[in-house]
């Protein structure tokens, strides 16, 4: 029933594709089989010792990181060109490392049935526990991918939640129910107490179906501007092959996607059945943009290159436009091995053509960008070869031009909803992403990127403009939707519209508070635990 639910709770994220919707509605039952599990007997017919509640969690949390981040293999193995072997073991050594959080998830709920709690209570403590342990798993380990309340970033009842809570309360409410279908509530036997029961349950889900219709719809963000956002589908990696086009070439091509979108769209999500294709009237002439977003790419431009600063410069004097470009920054440092650090950088460009300012990324990605525990790992070096390993920025840079504020974040920092929400808090009326999912390849990993890009829009109401080298290229309105969005895996640049919002959403202000007084209340349910069981060793096996 463990490995079970483990499966279970990889089949509501995207696998190979966009999820279909029915498939998310698994993760109201994800977590019911190690629910089960865990009420059961061992072997004598006693309670479950915590070493063996903490084991099935293990297994649990094994397997859905092998199932949600299988996509680790391929990065390694066919773009950063490690032998499968080493790839596969990083992943098993990655699901392994883990699997720790879901073993301290079956921990708690183990050691809270076992004290004079009992297991009714340790159901009610469970969506506590959690929030409390995916809160663990983002501070401690810094890997928030996939928190369980992603899942449901197109329910439009549940992400009513997020502005105040962040992707938490989802999880909080998704545990909770699973935790419901073992509950079992004491009534006193009457003659109508069955029927009462029944009649109460179906009368709760005709509800929650009448409010889904009746919810009053959001309100839509107006379009004040547009964007443009290039595509240009570099090969990345091991993956590229043949002669590497020159800065020159590069410098070129990025500033023609500029000023020449295509006259194709998606309204909508990429390869989603049902995702309408439109087609606009061919431009004369270039197109007219309030801005121009080139991705994080595997392109060698760096930020001190003279020929790159000119033709970054010319294009934003040609578009009349301002510019957010990703770039490698080299900063001077006597003490660095080769005298300078190297950033993962986004640069800002004034509509006149000046550089105004730069935003350096702060959380670098493990074996992307850095290689953790170095002496150890000392095989698998750093995927991207040719610009080394990057030194993480030092703080959060909001762009102002035009009378409003720009908030960019880079590729894997678009998971960390904390993180993301500073820039709001900054005053940032609009946020940007600018990313280069072709280390994905076509694994879910693009899919599951764009579903929690999606949330930060939700909970920072703000529209967010994706640029990437692959896809998914789009625009994200304040509640999560994808309003324009490029085909993937083709060079190509996308004109979209967008809006300014300028107010500050709960979570934006005050970030995951939610989630830490869920870690509260479940430490303080520990600590009854230990207290109550070291009183009455008796009761506490009953």
């Amino acid at each position: 029933m463990a490995l079970l639910s483990g499966l279970l709770q990889v089949l509501p994220f995207p696998l190979a594709g966009p999820v279909p919707l029915w498939r998310t509605a698994l993760c109201w039952i994800a977590l019911l089989p190690l629910f089960a599990a865990l009420a059961g007997k061992n072997k004598l017919g006693n309670t479950l010792t915590l070493l063996q509640g903490s084991l099935l969690g293990y297994a649990c949390g094994f397997v859905w990181y092998l199932g949600n981040c299988y996509w680790i293999y391929e990065t390694l193995h066919l773009y950063g060109a490690l032998p499968g072997p080493i790839a596969a073991g990083i992943l098993i050594l990655f699901c392994i490392y883990l699997g720790l959080y879901h073993a301290l998830f079956a921990a708690i709920l183990t050691a809270v049935r076992r004290s004079t709690i009992g297991w009714q209570g340790a159901l009610l403590l469970a969506p506590f526990a959690w929030v409390a342990v995916e809160l663990a798993r983002s501070r401690i380990t810094g890997l928030p991918w996939d928190l369980l309340g992603i899942a449901q970033v197109d329910n439009p009842l549940l992400i009513r939640l997020a502005p105040i809570t962040g992707a938490y309360g989802l999880s909080f409410v998704i545990a909770a129910v699973n935790a419901l279908w073992l509950v079992r509530i004491r009534l006193r036997e009457r003659r109508h107490t069955k029927l009462a029961l029944s009649i109460a349950g179906v009368v709760i889900i005709v509800l929650y179906v009448l409010m889904l219709r009746r919810v009053e719809a959001p309100r839509r963000s107006p379009v004040e501007a547009h964007a443009t956002l290039v595509q240009e589908n570099l090969e990345v990696g091991a993956a590229m092959t043949g002669p590497a086009p020159t800065t020159s070439d590069l410098l070129q091509s990025f500033s023609q996607l500029s000023r020449f979108p295509a006259n194709r769209i998606l309204a909508g999500i990429p390869e989603l059945p049902g995702t309408p294709d439109i087609l606009f009237e061919s431009r004369r002439g270039p197109a007219e943009t309030d801005l121009i977003v080139w991705p994080e790419s595997p392109a060698p431009f760096e930020d001190r290159d003279p020929a790159f600063r000119a033709g970054i410069s010319v294009l934003a004097r040609a578009a009349s436009a301002p510019i957010i470009v990703g770039n490698i920054g080299l900063d001077a440092n006597a003490a660095a091995p080769h005298g300078f650090d190297l950033h993962n950088r986004v640069s800002f460009i004034a509509p006149d053509g000046t550089f105004t300012g730069h935003y350096d990324k702060m959380h670098l990605v493990p074996f992307g960008e850095y290689t953790p525990f170095k002496r150890i790992l000392f095989f698998a070096g750093s995927l991207l070869e040719e610009v080394g390993i990057f030194e993480p920025g030092r703080e959060r840079t909001v762009f102002s031009t035009g009378g409003h504020r720009y908030g960019t974040f880079i590729c894997y920092e678009s998971i960390f909803g904390d993180e993301v929400r500073r820039f709001t808090q900054q005053g940032a009326d609009v946020l940007v992403n600018i990313s280069n999912d072709g280390w994905y390849g076509d694994t879910s990993a693009p899919w599951q990127h764009l579903n929690m890009v999606r949330m930060r829009a939700i909970e920072n109401h703000r529209w967010v403009l994706r640029a990437t080298n692959t896809g998914v290229t789009a625009a994200i309105d304040p509640w999560g939707h994808v309003t324009a969005a490029a085909p993937r895996h083709i060079r190509t640049a996308i004109r979209v519209g967008f809006g300014y919002e300028h107010d500050l959403t709960f979570y934006a202000a005050y970030g995951d508070l939610f989630a830490y007084a869920c870690a509260l209340v479940s430490l303080l349910a520990i600590g009854y635990s230990l207290s109550a069981g070291r009183s009455k060793p008796t009761a506490a096996m009953q």
